[in-house]
């Protein structure tokens, strides 16, 4: 199940620091878990008082990734990482997307911590290794929801056929879904943070433990 990741370097060559962390776990997941909301909401409310869409910006985690993308020729206004979107999109007083509960959980863990999280289904993932490069011109991807997205300049995870996930949308082959019992969730800690990577990677695996019927959770740093 677990499997090699690799820093290439392309992207050590703009943040040397990178550090990762991989959460697997085998699972049921569940359309929606009203308990996971209730702390969703009260994580909603904390980062409505403690950001604005300005100040959000200087989160270290945010800010790095930002950082990241810049470097590498990608605009981040436009191609907003996710940890930036979700909590962006909460201090405009929209509602979180509810998609099912390993979405969901992640997606809190992001807003907590302000890092970008790749969620995969681990059995979709082909191959043993993954390899985080730069997107390349007409590279072909399919983010989730999003159609056809241009990935040229963004960090990029690829397996043994092709890209499956960026900060900015993960692939559409490897999503969560309702029939995953695998997951593979990737924390990018372009900050260089190694402890706040692990918290939040630990957090992934406490929401996974308290909110799904997890069999087995485990963390490695790469």
């Amino acid at each position: 199940m677990m499997k090699e990741i690799i820093v290439g370097d392309c992207i050590l060559a703009v943040c040397p620091n990178f550090k990762g962390a991989a959460v697997y776990a085998d699972f049921v997941n569940s359309p929606y878990c009203a308990e996971l909301w209730k702390e969703i909401d009260q994580s909603v409310s904390q980062c409505r008082e403690q950001y604005t869409t300005e100040s959000l910006k200087q989160i270290p985690s945010i800010e790095a990734t930002r950082a990241a993308y810049r470097k590498l020729g990608k605009d981040p206004s436009r191609y907003r990482p996710s940890g930036e979107a979700l909590v962006r999109r909460v201090l405009q007083d929209k509602d979180l997307y509810q998609i099912n509960t390993a979405v969901d959980l992640i997606n809190l863990a992001s807003i907590e911590h302000g890092y970008s999280i790749g969620g995969f289904d681990c059995s979709k993932i082909e191959g043993d290794t993954l390899r985080l490069g730069v997107g390349k011109k007409d590279e072909p991807y399919e983010g989730i929801g999003r159609g056809m997205l241009n990935i040229e300049g963004l960090p990029v995870y690829r397996d043994s056929i092709g890209g499956i996930g960026t900060p900015t949308s993960d692939h559409e082959r490897t999503s969560l879904s309702l029939d995953t019992t695998l997951l593979l969730a990737i924390v990018n800690g372009y900050d260089g943070n190694a402890e706040g990577v692990m918290a939040c990677a630990k957090r992934i695996a406490e929401l996974m433990n308290k909110y799904t019927a997890c069999k087995s959770c485990n963390i490695t740093t790469f």
